[in-house]
């Protein structure tokens, strides 16, 4: 059976999700600073110190962006980023259990924002992880 990409499309396509992940997080995490009340609203309410916890996520998502530069720290990096939007999710959740609260857009916004942060976990983690050629080269 042919494989559905060629190798260079899958190249491609890995390429491409690195970098939506790299200036997806580059421009996130530099949001946390510039719209740090906009973080801090959407924060659910259980969360301590929430304009803490904003400004420290905005600093880990940038480290974490820069960690994607490295060959050798790409693919701890992308887990350690699949991990901050598993955690930063929640913020996602609470708007799209509240509506009410979050006026700015109509409902469904937050429904798609949920179903778009899968995809952005598949890009994450398609785009970070070592291909198995490399993984075997390495290995020897």
């Amino acid at each position: 059976m042919r494989p559905l990409l060629t190798p260079a499309a899958l190249h491609r396509l890995r390429t491409a999700c690195l970098g939506i992940t790299f200036f997806w997080f580059v421009i996130g995490g530099l949001a946390h600073f510039r719209a740090t009340d906009f973080f801090v609203h959407i924060t659910p309410p259980w969360v301590p110190q929430p304009r803490a916890v904003v400004i420290w996520s905005g600093v880990l998502e940038l480290l974490l962006a820069a960690a994607l530069l490295s060959r050798q720290w790409r693919p701890w990096a992308g887990w350690a980023l699949i991990a901050v939007i598993a955690a930063v999710s929640s913020a996602n959740v609470h708007m799209w259990l509240h509506p009410e609260l979050f006026p700015e857009a109509p409902a469904w916004v937050y429904t798609a924002r949920l179903i778009l942060q899968l995809g952005l976990v598949w890009a994450v983690w398609f785009g970070t992880r070592v291909p198995p050629k490399q993984a075997a080269a390495g290995a020897s």
